[in-house]
């Protein structure tokens, strides 16, 4: 009887340990297996398929499509997006497991990020191969616009056309119609020279030059809704040649302070701190730029001049992307120097003119235009 008891009192114990064991196991099963699959590296092409369809929302993860292109740009874009780039996020992520990807969709920190991932629901394995399908970006980048060849097409099409009549008309002679040889000659010529002509002029000029820069930064926000003054960034306009682009520390004063964007949350804010935090300046790329035989001076004409920099900058208040609105050639120079009226009587500047001082006094001229000062002599800009 005591044995009897014993075996099955020993036995139920055993039981007990068992279901014990597993239950506390279970989940920990659960969560090696969802790493692993976190941290695969190799995909079949039918996988990373899957993948690109999961990111353009083709597919149908818990009966809702999450079309990940909606906000971030696979193909190159003249308009600013808040949202980082498909190709932005492939470098940032390409070393790292998409574990580290799914924190930031399932559990993101920032209250756009929130906002916006709302609702996701991905598998490890979706995740997974919308990582997989990312990771080219890294590579290949950004897909660029299509071409427009309309303007070489009807290039080509009038070279051969004047080819053709030149030929027929010297040599072949098969259209016996000398006129219509005459028209197409007078046509084609005339759309080619215009063309040639006006490609060279437009040599070495870069208006309507809006680079993608390093940061997504916008005078409108900055400059316009902020109400920054322009010399608060660009505090060399007054006193150099250049206007100055503001170090990372000039970024810091505010954003030591402010750390998210009301529209493109930490993303674009976290590049001013890591450029911060190791040293590096931020390159942004120059958009108004003067062959280097040029001289001009923002000093000279900011302050002397008394110019706005919209006069030559454009409403950058009103600009995403900073673009170049005017072509900066030499006709443009030469034609403002010519209208533009100087504040002669009030500027110190000008009372070393005393030729010019004493026809005004003497009511010969009341006006004073650049050009009157030499502001169209050869050597004042290039020497």
């Amino acid at each position: 009887m005591t044995r009897s008891f014993y075996r099955k009192y020993n036995s139920s114990i055993h039981f007990i340990f068992l279901i014990s064991a597993l239950a506390f196991n279970m989940p920990a099963a659960f969560t090696q297996s969802a790493d692993t699959v976190y941290y695969r590296k190799t995909f079949t092409g039918e996988e990373i398929t899957r993948g690109e369809r999961l990111f353009y929302g083709l597919a149908y993860p818990a009966d809702r499509a999450v079309n990940c292109s909606k906000c971030h740009n696979t193909i190159v874009s003249d308009t600013l997006n808040w949202n980082p780039d498909a190709q932005v996020i492939s470098i940032q992520y390409k070393s790292k497991s998409a574990l580290d990807l799914s924190n930031v969709l399932l559990k993101p920190t920032g209250k756009k990020m929130v906002e916006v991932h709302k609702g996701f629901q991905l598998t490890p394995e979706d995740i997974t191969l919308i990582k997989a399908f990312m990771d080219k970006f890294s590579d290949i980048g950004l897909s660029p616009h299509k071409p427009v060849i309309t303007n070489l097409f009807f290039f080509i099409l009038a070279s051969f056309l004047f080819l053709l009549a030149v030929t027929d008309l010297i040599i072949t002679k098969r259209i016996k119609v000398k006129p219509l040889h005459y028209s197409i000659l007078a046509i084609t010529t005339v759309y080619i020279v215009a063309v040639l002509a006006v490609d060279a002029i437009r040599l070495g000029r870069t208006r309507s030059y809006a680079p993608d820069q390093p940061i997504k930064f916008s005078h409108a926000v900055h400059a316009g809704q902020n109400k920054t003054d322009c010399i608060y960034c660009h505090s060399y306009a007054h006193s150099s040649k250049v206007a100055g682009i503001p170090p990372v520390n000039v970024c810091m004063n505010c954003h030591l302070l402010v750390r998210s964007g009301t529209r493109s949350g930490t993303s674009e804010i976290s590049k001013i701190y890591k450029s911060h935090d190791n040293n590096l300046p931020v390159r942004w790329i120059k958009v108004h730029n003067l062959p280097d035989h040029v001289f001009f001076s923002h000093a000279q004409h900011t302050v002397a001049g008394g110019i706005a920099c919209s006069e030559c900058h454009g409403k950058a208040e009103q600009m995403n992307i900073i673009v170049q609105i005017s072509d900066l050639s030499m006709g443009w120079c030469i034609n403002c120097h010519r209208l533009k009226k100087t504040s002669f009587r009030t500027n110190r500047f000008f009372t070393e003119y005393r030729e010019i001082n004493d026809s005004i006094k003497a009511g010969m001229i009341d006006t004073v235009t650049v050009e009157m000062l030499g502001g169209t002599e050869c050597a004042k800009c290039h020497y």
